[in-house]
C-alpha cells in the first residue's frame, strides 16, 4: 500500500510518485516554518508549495539525485546540509568522481543528460552547514539534527522533538537493505548509524521510500534491515568457494538477485556493492586477493 499525505503535529508527510521509489523519495515538510526536506517527492505539490511562497529554506538529507531533483524549484531559498555532503552538489564532474565513476567510464555519458534533464541538477554552495547534535527552533518546535553517515559521508537524519517525529532519510528499512556502494560509503558506519537511530526515543519513524510511515516499530524491522547485509556477505562467502573475478562476482547478482534493466545501472550498483564487501572482507583476512590470476578466493 502506497504511503498518504499526512501530518504530525506541524510534520508533513508528503509522498513521493511510485510509492517514493528510486528515482523519486517522500519529503517531509515543516508548516509554519517552511522547511522542505528532499525536495524529489512529488513536482506538483512542490510547484502548489512554492506559487504559495511556503517554503523559506531547503534541508538536503544527503547528496545524491532522488533528494534532490526539484530542488531547481527553490534555487531562491537557503541550502542547509552536512559539510560532508557538499562538494558533489557544487559540480557535476565532482558528483560522478563521488559514484566511483572515473573520467571516460562509458556510465557517466549514460547519466549526464539525464542528470541535467531528469534531476534538474543546477551546482549548488550550500548556504549553511548542519552540524550532528545541534538544535533548531523552528518555533514551536525543535529540530535536532542527527548524522547518519555510511550511505553517504553526511547523510543527516532529522529527529523533531516534541512530536517525536523521527525522519531517517535513506535508512528506509525497506526489504532490499542499505544501499553503501558510493566511493565514500561505509559498510561499517552504515551498522553505526541504523543502531543509533534504533536507539532514539521516537514515536513516529518517516523514512524517504516505499513504506515511509512507520506507527509502531518492532525490533524485527531493526534486525531484517541490518540482516541483509550478512546475508549479501554469506553468498558472497559460498560463491568464492572457488576463485572468481569480479566480473564472475557480478553476474552473481548477490545485491538485486537477477540481471535487470538499464543493465549500466544494475550492473553498476552491483559491483561497487560487492567491492565494498570484498574489502570489508580482505580487512578481516577472510578473502585474499591473487593478483596473479586476477581473482579472488577465500582465506
Amino acid at each position: 500500500m502506497r504511503p498518504e499525505e499526512r501530518c504530525f503535529g506541524p510534520i508533513r508527510f508528503i509522498p513521493g510518485y511510485n510509492g517514493g521509489r528510486y528515482p523519486y523519495c517522500h519529503s517531509i515538510y515543516v508548516e509554519d516554518a517552511g522547511v522542505i526536506i528532499d525536495p524529489a517527492s512529488n513536482r506538483e505539490r512542490l510547484k502548489q508549495l512554492q506559487k504559495q511562497d511556503m517554503v523559506t529554506m531547503v534541508w538536503l538529507s544527503h547528496w545524491h539525485e532522488d533528494h534532490f531533483r526539484d530542488l531547481d524549484l527553490f534555487e531562491d531559498k537557503p541550502l542547509w546540509m552536512h559539510q560532508g555532503d557538499a562538494a558533489p552538489l557544487s559540480d557535476m564532474s565532482v558528483f560522478f568522481d563521488w559514484y566511483g565513476l572515473d573520467p571516460g567510464d562509458d556510465l557517466r555519458s549514460f547519466w549526464e543528460p539525464l542528470l541535467k534533464t531528469d534531476f534538474h541538477f543546477r551546482p549548488r554552495t550550500p548556504d549553511r552547514f548542519l552540524v550532528d547534535g545541534e538544535l533548531i527552533d523552528l518555533g514551536g518546535i525543535t529540530a535536532e539534527v542527527v548524522h547518519i553517515p555510511g550511505h553517504t559521508p553526511g547523510q543527516l537524519g532529522f529527529y523533531f522533538r516534541e512530536p517525536g517525529v523521527l525522519f531517517m532519510a535513506d535508512c528506509d528499512l525497506t526489504p532490499f537493505g542499505p544501499w553503501y556502494g558510493d566511493r565514500y560509503s561505509s559498510i561499517e558506519e552504515t551498522i553505526q548509524s541504523i543502531n543509533r537511530l534504533r536507539q532514539m526515543p521516537a514515536k513516529i519513524w518517516l523514512t524517504a521510500h516505499e513504506t515511509g510511515i512507520f506507527e509502531n516499530m518492532p525490533e524485527t524491522i531493526w534486525d531484517n534491515y541490518l540482516a541483509v547485509i550478512d546475508k549479501r556477505e554469506t553468498a558472497l562467502l559460498d560463491f568464492l568457494s572457488s576463485p572468481k573475478t569480479m566480473d564472475e562476482i557480478v553476474e552473481q547478482w548477490i545485491i538485486y538477485g537477477k540481471e535487470r534493466k538499464p543493465r549500466e545501472f544494475y550492473e553498476y550498483g552491483e559491483r561497487a556493492h560487492m567491492q565494498k564487501h570484498l574489502e570489508r572482507l580482505m580487512s578481516a583476512g577472510t578473502v585474499i586477493w591473487e593478483p596473479e590470476s586476477g581473482r579472488y578466493r577465500r582465506g
